[in-house]
């Protein structure tokens, strides 16, 4: 296993900004045990630092939760309230990676991710997408990665039982990440 990105046959080191229009964050969970909401964050950014150096490689990224999105008004208002994310007083969450590991296209991220002023060690695992050159020529980076949270971990625990036995929503959310992010010059 190789224990950074200097080797990868497409490595090329400097500080990348994630470029929102062409990355998204998605996420799931479950809905009346049945069924799942499906929605995204609409405003985030961060950086990604290669470096020749395995252990100076890094990643930051910020998102607004303000931004939130299940296609749906009414339910992404609820979600913006101290039930769920209690936006005014935590207006983003964070992530700093504290390690990166590639094995061919095969990417391991762990870092420390902040949601609702909680901070808790998490792993995203994906693959590498590749260096290109857009026709701007602007050089370009991708990668995807997902990950698994419980919810009630970051202190958001509404939930609603169901006359049905069972309650409205799962603790386990989905988080996926395909990033597109630019060199810069």
């Amino acid at each position: 296993m190789t224990t950074s990105l200097d080797t990868h046959t497409n490595f090329l080191a400097g500080t990348w900004d994630i470029d929102a229009m062409h990355s998204t964050i998605s996420f799931t969970v479950k809905h009346l045990m049945i069924s799942k909401v499906r929605g995204t964050f609409d405003g985030f950014s961060g950086t990604i630092v290669t470096s020749e150096n395995p252990a100076e490689n890094k990643v930051n990224a910020t998102i607004d939760m303000a931004t939130i999105n299940t296609n749906q008004a009414d339910r992404d208002g609820h979600l913006r309230t101290n039930d769920f994310f209690k936006v005014d007083e935590f207006p983003t969450a964070t992530f700093s990676s504290t390690s990166i590991t590639i094995d061919g296209d095969d990417l391991t991220i762990v870092g420390d991710f902040t949601l609702r002023g909680v901070t808790k060690p998490i792993t995203l695992t994906g693959e590498f997408g590749g260096i290109a050159t857009d026709g701007y020529g602007q050089t370009k980076a991708a990668a995807s990665a997902s990950t698994v949270i419980n919810r009630t971990e970051f202190g958001v625990n509404y939930n609603a039982a169901l006359e049905t036995g069972g309650v409205l929503l799962g603790e386990d959310i989905s988080i996926a990440v395909d990033l597109q992010a630019t060199l810069q010059k």
